[in-house]
């Protein structure tokens, strides 16, 4: 069952990278067909299996001999792992379906904001009403939590925002909004501590080894969608040692 989660993800991920490509530049997901950046040569059902033409293809476009960035065939890697991982710990119960839920919405978060530093709306939008019918079916205890997760979402990081002077933008603000609906308010808060604490430590790095320029905007979705997996993945072991620390 693992390996055939693992094939069916991998086809997935290969999807996720062409909405996350193509949305943000308001393309459709159907046409023009998935060609090479650098000739521009229409790719055939070979040139487009996840993972398995990169290697065969040895990180080159076959026509023209353009390397292909390696971006592409990790995030068709990472999303295969993160639905057998998910599977592993949650097996066949509906939460299953939305840790998937959430881990599709944050691959595809994770390309366009690497790409353009962009969260679409109408991406956030999608996933927004795919979480509140999935929430009716398997809500919070208490029910109400998702609302209070997303009011406490939305205010808190609108409040940072303003104190900031636009060091929180309206992308991440909307993000954590439905993470706060599908999580709940207490994942929420550690999730948002997980992607600052991250965000902190990488950007320091960062602009030490010369990735980075100070002063200038770095994507923060990245640091958002790992935050948020390590917490909901792992939010009872944080707690009891974080509860630990106060007796």
């Amino acid at each position: 069952m693992k390996i055939i989660i693992f094939v069916y993800a991998l086809v997935l991920g290969s999807f996720l990278n062409v909405v996350g490509l193509r949305v943000p530049a308001k393309q459709s997901l159907v046409k023009p067909q998935s060609a090479c950046p650098g000739c521009g040569k229409t790719l055939t059902l070979l040139e487009l299996i996840p993972v398995l033409s990169f290697v065969f293809q040895r990180g080159k476009c076959k026509h023209c001999k353009q390397p292909i960035s390696p971006f592409y065939p990790l995030m068709e890697l990472a999303t295969a792992f993160l639905f057998v991982y998910a599977f592993s710990r949650i097996g066949w119960t509906f939460e299953l379906v939305i840790a998937w839920t959430l881990i599709t919405l944050f691959v595809i978060i994770f390309i366009t904001d690497i790409k353009f530093m962009l969260i679409p709306d109408k991406i956030l939008f999608f996933f927004a009403i795919l979480f509140i019918a999935e929430r009716l079916i398997q809500p919070l205890k208490p029910w109400w939590d998702s609302i209070l997760g997303a009011a406490v979402a939305l205010i808190l990081l609108l409040l940072i925002a303003i104190l900031s002077k636009g060091g929180m933008g309206g992308g991440d603000i909307k993000l954590f909004t439905v993470i706060g609906f599908a999580l709940g308010t207490k994942l929420m808060l550690i999730s948002f501590f997980f992607a600052n604490i991250l965000g902190a430590m990488i950007g320091i790095i960062g602009m030490a080894c010369g990735f980075f320029e100070r002063k200038k905007p770095i994507p923060f979705g990245p640091f958002i969608a790992i935050g948020t997996l390590i917490t909901y993945f792992y939010h009872q072991p944080i707690l009891t040692w974080y509860q630990s620390l106060l007796h």
